[in-house]
């Protein structure tokens, strides 16, 4: 019998700094929860909107491999390394932290917010060279299935990062429905409601609700309304 725990949207921590609004599904920065401090090795999950011409000022991470998915507008990327790129709805971009390295993060337009999930994985391998990659994804390849974003691979569709952790996401018409089956025993899913609603394993999850599912081995979701969208995260428990 499998195992869940469902946060809902509205249960997701808050920050408002006026330029930055954000909401946490686990602790972070002001908010701590000591229920919601990981799911496996997920440690962040930010649902980040921030205003036109604004962004995180230069800032420093070590070990952690860090994600960002554009789902609005467009986000300038600048880092220690010497790397200036634009993220836009349709890419993923990685950054593997190892050792240390410094990123800023910046609102590239001035007249519309940009809206990004921010997610953070404690890495398998302690102090790697830090590493920065981004790749554009076929928005088609994810209509009314599940799209490989990322994964241990370097070879495989999608960024990579240093962990046994998969990432799917998809858009499906109503009732349209897919079969997710774990790619590595032991691990859990988190599923992040992105638009719209589903149903999976028999639970209802609809905008922006968090979902984990682990001690299975596969799970169906339905879409339950038009143009739904999901992020599936698999992660070693």
């Amino acid at each position: 019998m499998s195992k869940t725990i469902l946060h809902k949207a509205d249960s997701r921590g808050k920050a408002d700094h006026g330029w930055l609004k954000s909401f946490h599904s686990f602790s972070f920065a002001g908010y701590y929860n000591p229920e919601r401090m990981h799911f496996g090795m997920l440690r962040v999950l930010n649902d980040d909107c921030v205003n036109g011409g604004m962004g995180f000022g230069k800032h420093p991470h070590d070990n952690m491999e860090i994600i960002s998915i554009p789902l609005e507008g467009d986000l300038e990327h600048c880092d220690s390394m010497g790397n200036t790129t634009v993220i836009r709805k349709g890419d993923i971009q990685v950054m593997s932290a190892g050792t240390g390295i410094h990123h800023s993060e910046y609102n590239k337009n001035e007249n519309e917010a940009v809206k990004f999930l921010q997610i953070w994985i404690y890495p398998n391998k302690k102090n790697v060279a830090p590493r920065y990659d981004q790749v554009s994804l076929k928005m088609d390849d994810r209509k009314n299935k599940l799209q490989q974003v990322l994964s241990p691979n370097s070879d495989d569709d999608g960024v990579w990062i240093h962990q046994d952790a998969w990432f799917h996401l998809g858009i499906f018409d109503n009732g349209a429905a897919a079969k997710y089956a774990i790619k590595k025993p032991g691990n859990g899913v988190y599923a992040f409601v992105l638009k719209g609603k589903f149903n999976l394993d028999g639970i209802d999850i609809e905008n922006r609700d968090g979902l984990g599912i682990c001690e299975t081995e596969a799970f169906m979701l339905t879409s339950s309304e038009e143009g739904s969208e999901i992020l599936l995260m698999e992660v070693p428990m």
